[in-house]
């Protein structure tokens, strides 16, 4: 049998897993307590008769529960399915709590009333277009931090380097040419002031040019020209006439060498 008062006593005297307490007061984190207030009336643990409500992928339902029902866990609260209208769940709720107390009632309806509420302003903010909130991981924040303080170095290094060459080329340190400078900084630092190369670097560049173009035109006279279509027939005749001298040659030098056996075979026969 349950004993509710003993119930009670051990729960809220010595230990009770749903207590909550802070300080503001004592509250329950059972899901079917009605109020969420750990006191004798609300406790779902402690009444052998009770009831509530709740919500189940946005529907409804009233659990009710009676000591006839006590000697069997899995069918301990009986489920009934509340109409989405708040006029009709009021009209089941009046229907199936008839006869039980008429403060637990009205508790079970200003709950009622609250989760309809919230339930209307869920669908409201569905409809609404917001920004969609993400979180960003700790590692990933220290890691932009990082680059851009990396960037922010970089930059400075770069301001303090254009500076610096202004000054010089404003000064005129750099007669000649400039080393250990990256060229496209400098470039940049010319264009960005309107500077204009000093007379001896316009000299050097003019005399390089001078150079470069009495180098082209060396190497052009030096260059006889795509040989010619009568240049390659001449070259293939003149091969032709070669090979045939080369063939009479040996053609005589066979013969001579005939006509001297002939006259060593005479001299044998005579003698």
């Amino acid at each position: 049998m349950q004993h509710d008062d003993v119930i009670w006593q051990v729960i809220r005297h010595n230990h009770c897993s749903y207590m909550a307490k802070i300080a503001t007061g004592i509250f329950c984190r059972n899901p079917y307590n009605v109020t969420g207030i750990c006191n004798r009336s609300s406790c779902p643990l402690a009444n052998s008769r009770y009831a509530t409500i709740r919500d189940h992928e946005g529907v409804f339902y009233v659990y009710m529960k009676t000591i006839e029902r006590a000697h069997m866990p899995n069918k301990l609260w009986e489920r009934v399915k509340l109409p989405r209208n708040y006029e009709k769940a009021l009209e089941v709720i009046d229907k199936h709590l008839e006869y039980w107390p008429k403060l637990l009632v009205h508790k079970i309806k200003q709950r009622l009333t609250k989760m309809t509420q919230y339930r209307i302003r869920m669908r409201k903010l569905q409809l609404k277009v917001r920004e969609k909130i993400m979180t960003v991981p700790r590692k990933e924040k220290k890691r932009e931090a990082r680059r851009e303080e990396k960037a922010e170095r970089a930059a400075r290094i770069d301001n303090n380097i254009q500076q610096e060459l202004v000054e010089r080329l404003k000064k005129g340190v750099y007669p000649g040419e400039i080393v250990n400078i990256p060229e496209k900084l400098y470039n940049e630092v010319v264009e960005m002031e309107g500077l204009k190369p000093s007379p001896e670097e316009e000299e050097e560049e003019e005399e390089e040019e001078g150079y470069d173009e009495l180098e082209e035109e060396e190497d052009m006279e030096d260059f006889g020209g795509f040989p010619t279509d009568e240049l390659l027939e001449d070259d293939e005749y003149g091969g032709m006439d070669e090979d045939d001298e080369q063939n009479k040659r040996r053609k005589r030098a066979g013969s001579d060498v005939e006509g001297n056996d002939d006259k060593a075979d005479r001299q044998r026969a005579e003698v």
